[in-house]
């Protein structure tokens, strides 16, 4: 049986625990916060920018744009998967989830070149030590998350793509739907696919200058920014809100912890108070 003071140092660790828990759970959801504003305002743009680029992917040659080609799944030697997942822990199942996916479309990719794009540590750790060929690493930057780094990605995989050092590039990430639910999402970035279906109230919508050719080249590099940007903006919000929910069931189970550890002191204390009480009236008794 645990002595008094045993039963009192665990109380105030868990105590303090507690309070490390209900603080991170307040920083998730402030930063929960600022990044579902930074969503819904790239959201509007992002929408119109799609449907001018659905339109001039509809005046124009598909194939005459490499990036904008289909390709056959038989054709596809060599595949670029970027991995998005956190910097740091304390966010339940987020990380694993996102790390199970990986592998399953890893698996699904047997036999063919895979290379992997890791964004955040949690998943560069786990795939560096399973020994996979990581082509680049963006770790630590989720606290200071910048446009900037959505280019510098798109910039690393459309050079790529372009050279042909890759035949189609996936990106896997969890995407927010609310605090308590995300869902993991794996989509192809490249080669662009979500245009291939034209309608014709965007034909007639826009007239274009200079020519639609030339506008399509730059149109493809800012929705791929954008594509990019949403996805980092995504997986925070998503990432605080796996954190903010996982702290507040930590604060709860300490909580109760800590009212189970109070009420076995008490007894504990109590059975003390009484068998000194006993002594004493035993000693009494006996002179």
């Amino acid at each position: 049986m645990p002595s008094l003071k045993e039963i009192k140092q665990r109380i105030n660790s868990v105590t303090s625990t507690r309070q490390v828990t209900s603080a991170m759970k307040m920083v998730s959801a402030a930063k929960l916060q600022k990044t579902q504003q930074w969503i819904l305002n790239a959201r509007p743009y992002s929408d119109e920018l799609d449907k001018i680029l659905l339109s001039l992917a509809s005046r124009t040659l598909r194939d005459e744009h490499p990036l904008l080609k289909k390709i056959d799944e038989e054709d596809v030697k060599s595949v670029a998967i970027i991995v998005v997942t956190a910097d740091k822990g304390l966010c339940g199942a987020f990380n694993m989830n996102i790390i199970r996916k990986a592998e399953e479309v890893i698996r699904k990719n047997k036999g063919k070149k895979i290379e992997l794009i890791c964004v955040g540590k949690k998943g560069k750790k786990y795939f560096e030590k399973k020994g996979h060929t990581i082509r680049e690493e963006y770790i630590n930057f989720f606290n200071k998350l910048e446009f900037e780094h959505s280019r510098d990605i798109m910039n690393i995989v459309t050079t790529s793509f372009l050279k042909g050092k890759y035949d189609k590039t996936i990106i896997i990430f969890n995407e927010f739907k609310s605090a308590i639910q995300q869902n993991i999402v794996e989509k192809q970035l490249l080669p662009l696919s979500e245009f291939e279906e034209s309608d014709e109230k965007f034909l007639a919508s826009y007239l274009f200058e200079p020519e639609e050719s030339k506008l399509l080249d730059e149109l493809i590099k800012k929705h791929l920014d954008v594509q990019i940007w949403r996805v980092l903006l995504e997986s925070s919000s998503a990432e605080q809100g796996a954190r903010m929910i996982a702290m507040d069931a930590a604060t709860d189970s300490a909580g109760e912890m800590i009212a189970d550890l109070t009420l076995e002191y008490n007894h504990k204390r109590q059975d003390n108070i009484t068998k000194e009480i006993i002594e004493v009236s035993s000693a009494a008794e006996a002179l």
